[in-house]
């Protein structure tokens, strides 16, 4: 549908969302707006509609991120009931004894975690969440450097996830170096200009010398007045279930690194396996817990019942997410916007607009991986016709995915990092936004001087 109209269903996320601050109701406006171009007549609208909901649950990436969501679920909840967390965060304060030093502490934890942005997002989310409330730390600044830090580290190492699936792509475009797409990924890390500017930019704001603007200076205020470190508007039951962690305040933080540790550790041993990693996670919780007698049989049941329970908003939202996403491939919206911004691509401009294009389109359709598949086989053979570098120009395809990836309201990142803080995925994506768009200004004039210079 080569048409203005294909962008309907974005826009009216995004005004939605922004307007009522309701991710669910924007997700199901959006979905139906894109059905009703879709359908043909109203009379198929319940079927589009359905369709692509159905569509969405039988897709096999996202059957397993409700596994993985899940399983997270019930390993914080399991965490939060033992008084691990509680514990955790009472010796963890003798260490971080300053707000600058929490803030300090979760981006060098997200610096550490770097084999996966969902891995990321949620365990230094569940980490940090306790110990920065007791320093009156905002959630949105929490949630903020936690979500920033994920995608960016996971494009700077050459031994994430994002690694081994961009490389793919460098190899399958026929780039390569000694043979191998990891090898020109390496050659490309240099040049993730967002990356790097997005890792930097959150430490100089942790550090004072960026201030605070946009929500997050308003979330500062609210907390100096109030002391309340959850953004306005946030439900009484959002702060209750932040307040609910565990029975036993003396709990040895061993309870708590343990599990983590282990999620950890299988992840990297089974090749990066985020699935089986959270579940060795929830296995060796159970096993501890009720061997150490921090909760019963029965309670460590409920606690599981409840963890996945409590993921309900992001299972929901993760359906709706990947609905859309069909439909704005069916819509042609990739197709749309390459076409009409490929005459700018010419020359020495091609890596800043390929990389602005790739940052719109992962901002408003929440596609990133899927995004760099369709981008990446038209930018690079762009570039090596135009005698531009294709290692520059894939290192801007995948930069734009890892700005969407911080920044996209409907996006896994932001939707997981928002849960593992404790708010709304609309409230991080505002938190967010400012500090991003400055990281992919100064990334869009790098890009254009690189293209020049290269």
């Amino acid at each position: 549908m080569d048409s203005p109209i294909t962008l309907l269903p974005v826009l009216c996320i995004l005004i939605v969302a922004i307007s009522t601050k309701r991710a669910l109701f924007a997700m199901f406006c959006g979905l139906c707006v894109a059905a009703l171009i879709l359908c043909g007549h109203i009379a198929a609208f319940p079927e589009t509609a359905f369709g692509y909901l159905y569509g969405s649950m039988s897709n096999e990436t996202l059957q397993w991120l409700v596994f993985v969501i899940a399983l997270f679920g019930v390993l914080i909840m399991l965490l939060q009931r033992s008084g691990a967390v509680l514990g955790f965060g009472q010796w963890a304060s003798r260490l971080l004894k300053t707000r600058r030093h929490v803030m300090l502490g979760t981006f060098v934890l997200g610096v550490i975690v770097f084999i996966d942005d969902y891995l990321n997002n949620l365990a230094v989310g569940t980490t940090m969440k306790g110990i920065s409330d007791a320093q009156k730390v905002p959630r949105t600044q929490l949630a903020y450097i936690v979500n920033s830090v994920a995608a960016p580290v996971c494009i700077l190492l050459p031994m994430s996830s994002w690694a081994a699936y961009f490389g793919g792509l460098f190899e399958e475009n026929g780039v390569t170096v000694n043979g191998s797409g990891i090898d020109a990924y390496i050659q490309s890390i240099p040049f993730m200009f967002y990356g790097w500017l997005a890792v930097i930019v959150v430490l100089l704001q942790i550090l004072g010398i960026i201030p605070k603007i946009g929500p997050l200076k308003k979330d500062w205020k609210r907390v100096e007045a109030t002391g309340n470190v959850f953004p306005a508007g946030a439900s009484s039951e959002e702060e209750s279930f932040a307040e609910d962690m565990g029975e036993n305040v003396k709990a040895n933080p061993v309870y708590f690194l343990l599990p983590i540790v282990v999620m950890i550790v299988i992840t990297i041993v089974t090749g990066i396996d985020v699935l089986l990693g959270v579940a060795s996670g929830v296995v060796c919780a159970f096993i501890l817990f009720l061997v150490m007698r921090k909760l019963s049989f029965k309670k460590l049941l409920q606690a599981s019942f409840d963890g996945i329970i409590s993921m309900g908003f992001v299972l929901v939202l993760s359906v709706l997410a990947f609905a859309v996403q069909n439909a704005n491939i069916d819509l042609g919206l990739a197709d749309y916007v390459i076409k009409t911004v490929e005459p700018l691509m010419d020359g020495a401009f091609l890596p800043a607009v390929a990389f602005l294009v790739c940052a719109a389109y992962a901002y408003v359709t929440g596609s990133f991986w899927d995004m760099a598949v369709i981008v990446a086989p038209i930018v690079i053979p762009l570039a090596i016709a135009m005698d531009v570098s294709p290692i520059l120009a894939g290192a801007a395809v995948f930069s734009g995915a890892a700005f969407g990836s911080n920044t996209c309201l409907y996006g896994d990142g932001v939707i997981l990092c928002a849960q593992a803080c404790g708010i709304k995925p609309i409230e991080l994506m505002l938190a967010t936004l400012p500090y991003a768009l400055i990281s992919a200004g100064a990334s869009t004039i790098l890009f254009l001087v690189a293209g020049f210079v290269m």
